[in-house]
């Protein structure tokens, strides 16, 4: 590629990141990427061979180093070879798991009227 520059939604497509380009580009406004210590706002910033890109996908926050930058989403290894990994990727928080609601046994589905019982309780 003759270009020294490209698109940050773009490279983070090509890199396998994200499955489509739109999904990259709400990564990028979402404010899940920092490139180079600063905070993405526009999927349009550029990057470069060099810069350093920090990505928060899910509970986990990737460090990387763009080595290359991409013409196609080709394989894996094709876009393995785009970046290579600072550091391990490092857990942001464990998951919560929000208890599973106990219902006594035999009670089957709630009936409407036990709806609206508890639509009155909780005030709507």
């Amino acid at each position: 590629m003759a270009d020294t520059v490209q698109r940050i939604d773009k490279w983070l497509w090509f890199a396998r990141f994200r499955k489509t380009r739109g999904l990259a580009q709400a990564l990028c406004t979402g404010g899940h990427v920092s490139l180079n210590g600063a905070t993405v706002g526009k999927p349009s910033t550029t990057v470069r061979p060099g810069d350093e890109v920090v990505l928060i996908l899910g509970p986990w926050r990737r460090r990387l180093r763009v080595v290359a930058l991409g013409e196609r989403r080709g394989p894996a290894p094709e876009a393995q070879a785009l970046y290579e990994e600072t550091a391990p990727p490092e857990r942001l928080h464990d998951p919560v798991m929000a208890p599973t609601p106990v219902r006594e046994a035999g009670s089957g589905r709630p009936t409407k009227r036990d709806r609206r019982e508890t639509d009155k309780l909780r005030g709507f």
